[in-house]
């Protein structure tokens, strides 16, 4: 990858798994050393991650001093889980927005059938005369629950000039034959970077494709993928997370939008 033209990023995806869950021989103690392998073997541009305990974003940011990072909460409760943009220093953050999936965004609060308090991180990066929105989210298990937080997606990018590309990734906790990913691609343009048969991202942390597309690297806008792969191998011996991590190049257009909305609400 070359980052001196500043056409081509690259981004990776992973949920964490939760760093306070019981998980034995897999716990986040134990898995954490398959982490700077992984970084190192796999840089980028971009990495985006859900299910994020604060520990678990200062763990990685020690391990990318050359990047910075939005969607942090701090302080946070024990069972808070984040959804985290890390991107190289290299590009400037020139807007952020942090909201909650739900009937009031800009305040903590989630949607009445939601099990937890889902929310979403949008980024709008520049790269010189290049703009690029990034969003990383963690949607629900109901499918209502997906939809609704597909629709407020969807209204939430109508603040951003359209021409901007952008990069959408997450845990949707649903496949693509789901309403809520057909929302984001039929109705809100969104395509996908990998094409059927879609490979399974959930391997519940013993390695085997089970068919399960839960996560996702969607984009929209004048991009093209270059290349994508789910990243299934061991890191030290271990398996970082429960999900497999997800990896794609795009390329850029030669110039984006000058400018961007004034839009900050993190």
């Amino acid at each position: 990858m070359s980052r001196e033209s500043g056409q081509t990023i690259s981004i990776t995806n992973l949920n964490l798994r939760f760093g306070r869950a019981d998980d034995g021989p897999n716990s986040w103690e134990q898995r954490k050393a398959a982490y700077p392998v992984l970084l190192e073997k796999y840089p980028g541009d971009f990495y985006t991650f859900q299910e994020a305990n604060d520990f678990q974003v200062h763990f990685l940011d020690d391990l990318l001093p050359e990047y910075s990072c939005i969607g942090y909460q701090d302080p946070v409760p024990d069972w808070w889980q984040s959804n985290i943009i890390f991107y190289h220093n290299r590009f400037q953050c020139l807007a952020l927005d942090h909201f909650y999936l739900s009937e009031t965004p800009e305040v903590p609060s989630k949607f009445e059938q939601s099990r937890w308090p889902r929310q979403c991180t949008l980024g709008v990066f520049a790269l010189n005369q290049q703009r690029l929105l990034v969003l990383t989210t963690h949607f629900d298990f109901k499918e209502e629950v997906r939809k609704a937080s597909s629709n407020l997606l969807l209204k939430r990018l109508e603040q951003y000039e359209k021409q901007i590309p952008a990069i959408l990734t997450g845990d949707f906790n649903a496949t693509p034959e789901s309403p809520c990913y057909q929302t984001l691609t039929a109705h809100g343009g969104f395509a996908n970077v990998f094409q059927p048969p879609y490979p399974g991202t959930y391997h519940g942390f013993d390695g085997r494709d089970n068919d399960q597309h839960i996560d996702w690297i969607l984009y929209r806008g004048e991009i093209k993928v270059l290349d994508a792969q789910i990243i299934t191998e061991q890191f030290a011996g271990l398996y970082p997370s429960d999900h497999f991590a997800l990896t794609a190049t795009f390329r850029l257009p030669e110039a984006t939008l000058q400018g961007t909305t004034d839009h900050d609400s993190g």
